[in-house]
């Protein structure tokens, strides 16, 4: 009431206006990408744990409802092979088909620390 009422209006209402004009254009975002990959030959689902990932091929389902489901761990260092990354193989890799759509589900089941596709 007694100095700088209309700087600290200002400071403390500007701030909340800019996640709108971020988030705006984030929601166009996130609903066009539905409608990217109209059909997609495959689908995955990836689980991340705290040091390891579960994957769901749920698309190969089997007679009971199962999906194809493998995990995924980090190969610690005193294993790795001459020419391998450190902290990028796995003992399981995740296999893709080439120049197709595919639809990538992830979701956690607790803290997932990282996630990564090396390039070739």
């Amino acid at each position: 009431i007694v100095h700088g009422t209309t700087i600290e209006i200002i400071w403390t209402i500007f701030p909340g206006i800019i996640p709108m004009f971020i988030a705006i254009p984030s929601f166009a975002l996130l609903y066009s990408m539905d409608e990217v990959v109209v059909d997609p030959a495959i689908t995955i689902k990836a689980i991340g744990h705290q040091w390891y990932w579960t994957y769901e091929y749920s698309d190969y389902n089997s007679g009971d409802e199962e999906s194809l489901t493998f995990d995924s761990y980090m190969i610690p260092e005193d294993d790795l092979e001459l020419g391998q990354s450190r902290l990028l193989e796995v003992d399981n890799r995740v296999v893709v088909p080439a120049k197709t759509n595919l639809r990538m589900i992830v979701t956690s089941a607790d803290v997932p620390h990282s996630w990564a596709v090396p390039s070739p």
